[in-house]
């Protein structure tokens, strides 16, 4: 690697707000905010609005889509329009 065109690679803490959680990882991502961490040590902190913790496919909570009642919306919508697909 050549010397001084590479971001700095740090600690850095990921928080989720709405979830309650956060975690401790290596990024290049930088912040004026900090946190202090359960290690006692000082860290920049990065928000996001969604992580692991609030995302709806790994907790489980996601909506199935009726893929025929898509269909059915689809051949309503344009045979109103005199489209082909209402045929």
């Amino acid at each position: 690697m050549k010397p001084g065109i590479h971001p700095e690679y740090r600690p850095v803490v990921y928080r989720d707000k709405g979830a309650d959680f956060a975690f401790l990882t290596r990024s290049t991502a930088t912040s004026d905010q900090t946190i202090e961490w359960t290690d006692g040590n000082t860290y920049p902190v990065i928000d996001v609005q969604i992580s692991a913790a609030s995302h709806p496919f790994w907790t489980g909570k996601q909506r199935l889509l009726d893929t025929a009642g898509r269909v059915e919306k689809f051949r309503n919508k344009y045979a109103r329009h005199g489209g082909r697909a209402g045929r």
